[in-house]
């Protein structure tokens, strides 16, 4: 048996394995012998000659020996040549997310190769969260994943960090929501001091019966994993109990991913105002820019002493600001052109990553990959969740929710607005506006409509009637209870010959061309066709009008992920 044959599979690195097929051009993966068979030719062994062919088993012909490696075949048109090409515009396009968790579902559309996927997804570990998440990931919607970091000690050198003893608590959390466009998407943190209220969740145990393990009030978010055995899908129900936003899905790693994966890119850029020598995390690091992989990473990350006034929520933002960092170095050509890189990347990402069963296949992994991959660097935000201190303590050492501010970013969340501008939306809004808003409009008495109740407070439909028919003229109008099914936002739809008076109640509620939907009109008691005006969550009160236009607030840590920005 040749060198190559010998030791474990496990010992050979996979980052050089990879090899060029003079067949198709591409340069292509190598398992090991253990591993199921590729498209490449398998580890070349000495035996007997026959006519111009080799045989290393009975029965398995190999190439002939070759002295030399002859040139390439020039490639197939439509395939790879040698190298993949350095496109700008790809690179830009590329997101990966954080340290040991997302970065996996961007890397596995870059490395490519099924079997190497497979192997890759052998990497990684599932967690049966039952109806914590989704059933399965759509490609053509919204979707929301919780990006959890744990305080669990696993690896050597990690003595220094974390708890002693712990299964693993809730540390980092990042709501991460990806608009149904594509065009934006929000990182939402969690402080992990946060009071919540942690309900009852169903567990599945290692012999496939459930545990319902009892909820806990008034306690700290991170409990909502670890404590009493909890697992993700229990701080996944805790997020939607706090928040009013479902998380579909979850990927979790632990410490040893930031000092991975930084290493796996050589290192990522970070910048701090002062000299920064901090005696509890061992972290030193001089005043500017910096480059910092494997343990410098991790106590860059960790420290709380360094920056700020010393808590959590510093700490959040110091956190964000690396993140940026890293998604910028992961997402730069020097990386995604690199084959040896990305092996080495998804291999650190997936040995860390914990995951959903829903999403625990290569199939679905490198679907999220590529709908990862559509969202402009310039549109994710990052922001906290808006909190004050708890005014229960005296000592100040957790905080709860602003219920001044909470709601209207949750809200937003929840209906798919981004909190970054995004052009392609201005444009169509304004294109809709024009060609639904311009040309003549009926008498408000000429107006017939429908009013029903699609998400607002109960008795809506009623109060906007009784304000149409006595203040605003539109005596044609009838109040037809709830609507089948709520919705967002307030649409109007009516029937191409009622677009008149489409025009004229938009005027008078002041509808957006986004909320008049040409449709259909249908029959009221009278047969009369009718226009049907359906109230939606964003419903302010009857008389109030509904321009569409979302007033932005005013976020906490806000950032978006192409800055570049110095911790302090």
């Amino acid at each position: 048996m040749d060198a190559q044959g010998r030791g474990r599979a496990d010992d050979v690195d996979p980052a050089d394995q990879w090899v060029l097929n003079p067949r198709t051009g591409e340069y292509e993966l190598r398992l090991s012998p253990s591993a199921p068979e590729s498209s490449v030719p398998g580890p070349r062994t000495e035996g007997p000659r026959t006519t111009g062919r080799r045989t290393s088993a009975p029965g398995r012909e190999v190439p002939p020996q070759r002295r030399r490696r002859p040139e390439p075949e020039p490639p197939v048109p439509g395939r790879r040549g040698r190298r993949p090409e350095k496109k700008k515009s790809r690179a830009k396009k590329a997101l990966l997310w954080t340290g040991g968790t997302t970065a996996f579902v961007v890397l596995v559309a870059g490395v490519g190769g099924y079997v190497y996927l497979k192997h890759l997804e052998g990497n990684v570990s599932t967690t049966d969260v039952g109806t914590a998440g989704s059933s399965s990931f759509k490609k053509d919607e919204a979707f929301n994943i919780l990006i959890i970091g744990t305080d669990k000690r696993t690896g050597e050198g990690n003595e220094g960090y974390g708890d002693k003893g712990s299964a693993g608590h809730a540390d980092t959390n990042i709501l991460l929501h990806v608009a149904e466009d594509r065009s934006n998407a929000t990182a939402l943190s969690i402080p992990r001091d946060l009071i919540v209220d942690i309900p009852d969740c169903e567990t599945v145990q290692e012999d496939g019966t459930k545990k319902v393990i009892p909820g806990s009030s008034g306690v700290r978010f991170n409990q909502s994993l670890g404590d009493l055995g909890r697992d993700a899908g229990c701080t996944m129900r805790t997020v939607a109990e706090t928040t009013g936003i479902k998380p579909d899905h979850f990927m979790m790693a632990d410490f040893n991913a930031v000092k991975t994966l930084t290493t796996a890119v050589d290192g990522v850029e970070v910048c701090v105002e002062h000299a920064v020598d901090d005696p509890k995390s061992h972290l030193k690091l001089p005043a500017g820019e910096s480059t910092v992989e494997g343990e410098q990473a991790l106590a860059f990350v960790r420290t709380r002493h360094a920056f700020g006034n010393e808590g959590d929520l510093d700490r959040i933002k110091v956190q964000q600001q690396f993140l940026g960092s890293l998604m910028r170095k992961m997402s730069s050509s020097d990386t995604l052109t690199s084959p040896t890189k990305l092996v080495k990347l998804a291999e650190a990402a997936t040995k860390a990553l914990t995951v959903d069963k829903a999403i625990g296949n290569v199939g679905t992994l490198k679907d999220i990959a590529l709908e990862l991959k559509k969202v402009p660097t310039k549109n994710i935000t990052f922001t906290t969740v808006p909190v004050i201190d708890n005014p229960a303590e005296k000592v100040k050492a957790t905080v709860v929710v602003n219920e001044a501010k909470g709601p209207q970013v949750f809200d937003m969340i929840k209906n798919d607005v981004s909190f970054t501008e995004v052009e392609q939306k201005k444009k169509k809004e304004k294109a809709a506006v024009a060609a639904r808003l311009k040309g003549e409009k009926s008498e408000p008495g000429e107006v017939r409509v429908r009013v029903m109740n699609g998400g607002a407070p109960a008795g809506s439909a009623q109060q906007e009637l009784a304000y149409l028919q006595t203040q605003a003229g539109v005596t044609k109008s009838e109040n037809a209870g709830n609507a089948p099914a709520e919705v967002a936002k307030t649409t109007l739809e009516y029937a191409p010959d009622q677009a008149d008076q489409a025009r004229a109640l938009a005027e008078i509620l002041g509808l957006t061309g986004a909320a008049m939907k040409p449709g259909e009109s249908v029959t009221n008691a009278q047969g009369l066709p009718t226009m049907t005006l359906t109230l939606g969550k964003d419903f302010k009160g009857a008389g109030v009008k509904l321009d569409g236009t979302v007033e932005k607030p005013e976020l906490d840590n806000e950032s978006t992920a192409d800055q570049k920005q110095c911790a302090s």
